[in-house]
């Protein structure tokens, strides 16, 4: 699909194909089916929208202008809603089009931040105010990870967010937010140097993981906990490899820690393995000593299990890698 994989449409209202292209030309799809009317003014909506990522408004944090939508459905709302199928005008094939903006946004994303290099997801609430000792720490552990060279993702909202953000800016690292299309409290921060804007959350969630080498979690409320039960489960299932998960706050993560021994534990729910996933601590500095010290670990068993795999499929001396590198087929087995 070439090297830039950002998405080009071509939207033509009155046509019943729709054609999807790679910025290279490469043809990627093409639908015969006629697009559902609420869909193809969704569609032209989204093109006519300034493209991500989008600069950082100034603050206070306000609403981000693609999702002026206060009051209104979600495109997450829209897509997990039953429609009743004895109404007249229902289109069963509406939710298949989705496919196409949900498949967009992950290119967004993948475009965005794959080169962004070693990088940290902290989390919490996007209720905490400047003035409150949590909102000094994330900002404190962010510019600690800056100054190791990791960037810093967030939801890129108020709250820990915000401070994290600022922290990562201030300190001259890269400062990421990931925005999401809500109906209230959400608005990029001003701190946010990378913007990609998301309107599913699965999609959003994916990148939080998937370019980030740990999770810093700060204390917070359902979506705190989403994101902290997810990446356990991700670990435990092998989804993901060398992945600390921090848990910033004794006191406020106390509770929750004795639920998990005292219940989940005791009743055979978890394995007492599954306890040692987690670290808990209040200090910035155990925070990034952790996180360098198992990403530099992972470098090297990484390192190994290449120079390992290298052994065994080739033949001759390793040829240098990289631009002007090459690799040798691996070797065919010898007729008997």
């Amino acid at each position: 699909m070439g090297t830039k994989m950002r998405w080009e449409r071509e939207f033509v209202p009155d046509a019943s194909d729709v054609w999807l292209f790679a910025s290279s030309g490469a043809y990627l799809a093409r639908s015969t089916p006629a697009l559902p009317d609420t869909l193809r003014a969704d569609m032209k909506r989204d093109i006519e929208r300034k493209p991500t990522p989008s600069p950082p408004p100034e603050q206070p944090p306000v609403p981000v202008p693609e999702f002026e939508n206060k009051g209104q459905e979600t495109e997450d709302e829209r897509l997990l809603k039953r429609a009743p199928r004895a109404l007249p005008g229902f289109d069963a094939a509406a939710d298949s089009w989705r496919v196409f903006r949900i498949m967009g946004e992950f290119v967004e994303g993948f475009d965005t931040l794959a080169r962004l290099g070693p990088a940290v997801s902290i989390f919490g609430s996007a209720r905490t105010k400047p003035d409150e000792p949590m909102y000094a720490a994330s900002e404190h552990v962010a510019a600690k990870l800056a100054e190791r060279g990791f960037a810093v993702i967030t939801g890129g909202g108020p709250g820990i967010m915000e401070a994290a953000n600022k922290g990562a800016h201030e300190a001259g690292g890269a400062s990421v937010g990931c925005n999401i299309e809500l109906p209230f409290e959400q608005g990029m921060n001003a701190y946010v140097d990378i913007a990609v804007n998301f309107r599913y959350f699965f999609v959003r969630k994916t990148m939080f993981v998937k370019y980030a080498e740990a999770f810093v979690i700060f204390p917070g409320g359902f979506g705190t906990m989403d994101e902290l039960f997810e990446s356990l489960t991700l670990i435990q299932t092998g989804k993901v490899r060398d992945f600390p998960v921090i848990l910033y706050g004794s006191d406020y993560w106390q509770g929750l820690l004795d639920w998990l021994r005292g219940a989940m534990l005791v009743e055979g729910k978890i394995a007492a393995p599954d306890l040692d996933l987690l670290l808990v601590t209040d200090s910035a500095e155990t925070v990034v000593q952790h996180i360098v010290e198992r990403y530099e670990a992972s470098l090297e068993r990484a390192a190994r299990r290449e120079e390992q795999q290298w052994k065994e499929t080739s033949i001759g001396p390793r040829p240098v890698t990289g631009r002007g590198g090459f690799r040798p087929p691996r070797p065919l087995p010898r007729p008997d």
